[in-house]
């Protein structure tokens, strides 16, 4: 077996689906189906159940794809131990992000990367936390920027910064000519969420719970409208379908420039999430982690609280 026909075997098993296997993989259906087969036949296994349209992973393949991505792992470990010797640096580094930062972050980040550590390119990934954490689970990725919670996977934590939240109103708004809300205050308005999946639905969901309830009749949020990403959610705001809950960052600055919406602050407690940098434990290139999390704090982010780097 080769180390190319476990990738091919990783993918299958992540993806669930050949065609969309072998496009992740950069090769043909029908190299990747041979591949697979090959793989079957030389461990006299069946690793995959095929029906239709439908593929399963078999139990016993289930235990062979877990070694094959250990396998993978620790030959990349084995480049990256050459890298660092000559250059601990050199190399991309693969770099996932949820969705409710990236675009925030990234910008700045990518900047500072380049004028600090030019041989060290960004390979970024946007992703849901839990697709991000299932990708560094497999090596896929190298490192990721989350917010916290997220389930406990054994990964190595480094805090990068806690970003409070703000609340977002159309200009015309009753609540327009405040400066600061409570949470009680949002419960009789109409919120916009973002879809399931993204981990900051969950934050807004603590802050305001009654927008879960759902019912016509309950107490509270009377409708809850979702929105593909932040920034579909401003411009549902400025439109006046109702108000949000965003963090920090996505607030344009200044926020004057957005001349259909106001943006408040919580009172006391303000509500904010955690964001933290995560990176397998069994990775070796520590410098470039470092590198980044120093990156990330010279990106002078307005209206975060930067947390030690230690």
């Amino acid at each position: 077996m080769t180390l190319t026909e476990l990738r091919y075997l990783v993918a299958v098993a992540r993806e669930l689906h050949f065609g969309r296997a072998a496009e992740a993989c950069h090769v043909s259906q029908p190299t990747l189906s041979v591949a697979i087969k090959k793989l079957e036949e030389e461990l006299d296994v069946k690793l995959f159940e095929r029906g239709g349209n439908e593929v399963s992973v078999t139990p016993l393949g289930q235990e062979i794809v877990r070694q094959a991505q250990t396998v993978l792992e620790q030959a990349n470990a084995i480049k990256d131990i050459a890298k660092r010797g000559r250059d601990p640096l050199a190399g991309p580094l693969r770099l996932g992000v949820i969705y409710t930062i990236g675009p925030y972050l990234l910008p700045r980040l990518v900047r500072q990367v380049i004028e600090r550590t030019p041989q060290m390119p960004l390979l970024l990934q946007e992703n849901f936390t839990h697709k991000l954490l299932e990708m560094l689970r497999t090596g896929e990725l190298d490192c990721a920027i989350l917010a916290e919670p997220f389930p406990d996977t054994g990964l190595a934590i480094a805090p990068l910064y806690d970003e409070p939240f703000r609340i977002a109103v159309p200009a015309a708004h009753r609540l327009a000519a405040k400066t600061e809300l409570s949470a009680e205050a949002l419960k009789q308005e109409t919120m916009l969420l973002l879809g399931n999946g993204h981990c900051f639905r969950d934050h807004v969901l603590e802050v305001c719970p009654e927008s879960a309830r759902f019912a016509s009749g309950a107490e509270g949020i009377q409708k809850s409208f979702e929105g593909s990403s932040l920034e579909t959610i401003k411009h549902m705001v400025a439109s006046g379908m109702g108000i949000t809950v965003l963090p920090a960052l996505s607030v344009p600055q200044p926020p004057e420039q957005h001349p259909h919406l106001r943006f408040l602050d919580f009172t006391a407690p303000v509500p904010s999430r955690r964001v933290v940098l995560a990176w397998r434990r069994s990775f070796t290139r520590y410098e470039a982690i470092a590198a980044l999390r120093n990156a990330v704090v010279a990106c002078e982010l307005t209206g975060v609280r930067p947390l030690n780097v230690g």
